[in-house]
């Protein structure tokens, strides 16, 4: 046994031993910009070859300044008679869900001014707003609108394409059942988003879009702004939207989204080159030049996390290196090797974006797109955060290979459903009535009217869609393109009458 001299003097080594690895641990090599530029071109460009996307354009701003701000590849493509045009650094683009940070700063400025906060019931300031779910009903905050946990499921098409306003869209929110208990779980919804810009454009006195012009891109500098697409195509230099083609092997135009009203979870259009100064502002804590736009306290206090996401499925798959995931308000904040990344993501018709901050390293960049559904945006971020922390150096990563071998799993997962489906379809069993008595006229409590229509094109009917189908098996049908390909119709004949049942929603024989 040591004696206590004995102890002390082990102590005292154990101490220096630990300072001289520090000392002599291999310091990360200092930030190179010009070869990080070089270094993110080559990903790029890799990329857009590697998941066929027309245009890209990123931004990356650092200590104050930006230091890559560069666009490649076609906004518009080439057709027959024209020219293509190439993407640049003041290329409109829609930011989509990106949007939603923008409705929660404008949100912290109101707390500023003292007419909101965050845990406010939501009928204070949106006197029509209502859950269906009692308790629920009665707790609700603005924190829980902007932070997805509700229990509200997603009900995207309340919103997307649907023949209403969005002040209809919020006045069916009562008829939404819950899908977990009241701040039980993450469940992502973008009609509590504009629930919340709602209530802030009350208190504000004026529309959503004033308020984030007046609060935020305004005092910002940014003026390559639209709210709707009706102002965004003021804009020449506007990207427009591509999807894959049928085969596979090429890209092809997708109809734009129309977005008509001004929504705050995700109508906002910008250019690479006025969103670096939104990147900017946050990573200021608030600041533009020696003005505080947003207080630093109610502005981080929409990046701290609030709802946990679980890791699983889809959500582990796409981040690989991720080991907790959480909500705030507005953000995604997680763990990526060690680095701490509050980041969001973009998706409409044609368009996808990235968002990343990385405040410990005050950094962030915004990676923006043409192609539907594309992957590229996680793979170039990845590699970006990658090169901004010092990971690439430390262990590199091939993350367009990666992310391009999870678009192949994906496809050959859909590949072995679909076959599966057809080994246990049993194309001879008839419906239990004959089609004209299962066509007709259902009702939704959310969405309204619908019809089935059965002969010799089958086809559904619902909101501002028409849905090809085809005669699976007895009551089954299955939706052969568009939207909703491969999704499945059900026409339920029981004792309770006619329903039927698709998207996971129950419509009733009218």
């Amino acid at each position: 046994m040591c004696d206590r001299g004995g102890r002390v003097w082990l102590a005292t080594l154990v101490g220096w031993l630990a300072v001289w690895a520090r000392a002599t641990a291999a310091e990360p090599p200092p930030f190179d910009p010009v070869a990080f530029g070089k270094s993110a071109d080559a990903a790029v460009q890799d990329a857009r070859k590697t998941f066929g996307v027309p245009g890209v354009a990123v931004v990356v701003v650092r200590n104050g300044e930006v230091i890559h701000l560069k666009g490649y590849g076609d906004r518009v493509r080439a057709t027959d008679g024209t020219k293509a045009e190439p993407v640049s650094p003041d290329t409109l683009f829609p930011l989509a869900s990106c949007t939603k940070a923008f409705t929660s700063a404008a949100i912290a400025a109101l707390v500023d001014d003292g007419k909101m906060d965050w845990d406010d019931s939501v009928r204070r300031h949106l006197p029509a707003f209502r859950l269906s779910d009692e308790a629920a009903d009665k707790l609700v905050s603005v924190r829980d609108l902007l932070s997805h946990r509700t229990g509200l499921g997603s009900h995207d098409l309340l919103w997307y394409r649907a023949p209403w306003d969005l002040d209809e869209t919020v006045r069916r929110i009562p008829e939404i059942p819950l899908s977990l208990p009241f701040r039980g779980g993450y469940h992502y919804s973008s009609v509590t988003v504009l629930a919340a810009g709602r209530a802030a454009e009350n208190r504000y006195g004026s529309g959503w879009d004033e308020l984030v012009r007046n609060k935020l891109t305004g005092p910002l500098g940014m003026k390559a702004v639209a709210f709707t697409t009706k102002q965004a195509k003021q804009f020449g230099d506007r990207a427009s939207g591509y999807m894959g083609t049928p085969d596979g092997k090429g890209v092809e135009p997708i109809p734009e989204y129309e977005m008509t009203e001004p929504n705050p979870a995700g109508s906002l259009f910008t250019t690479p080159h006025d969103y670096a100064r939104w990147l900017l502002f946050h990573l200021n804590d608030g600041k533009v030049g020696d003005e505080q736009v947003v207080s630093a306290k109610q502005l981080s206090e929409t990046k701290q996390p609030h709802t946990p996401i679980r890791l699983e499925g889809s959500a582990k798959r796409l981040h690989p290196g991720v080991r907790h995931m959480t909500y705030a308000m507005g953000w995604v904040v997680y763990e990526y090797r060690g680095e701490l990344v509050i980041a969001h993501g973009g998706l409409v018709d044609g368009f996808r974006v990235l968002a990343v901050l990385l405040p410990e390293h005050k950094a962030g960049f915004a990676v923006f797109a043409n192609r539907n559904q594309t992957k590229l945006n996680l793979a170039v971020g990845n590699t970006l955060i990658d090169l901004l922390t010092a990971r690439a150096a430390e262990r590199p990563n091939d993350w367009n290979s990666a992310f391009r071998k999870i678009d192949e799993l994906e496809v050959a997962d859909k590949k072995a459903e679909r076959a599966a489906a057809a080994k246990s379809r049993k194309p001879d069993e008839p419906p239990t009535r004959p089609t004209n008595e299962l066509s007709g006229k259902y009702v939704s409590t959310l969405y309204g009217e619908a019809e089935l229509v059965l002969g010799e094109k089958p086809e559904w009917r619902f909101s501002t869609f028409k849905v090809p189908l085809e005669h699976w098996q007895g009551n089954t049908y299955r939706a052969t393109g568009g939207l909703f390909e491969d999704r499945w119709l059900e026409v339920i004949d029981d004792k309770g009458g006619l329903r039927i049942v698709f998207h996971d929603i129950e419509f009733r024989r009218k």
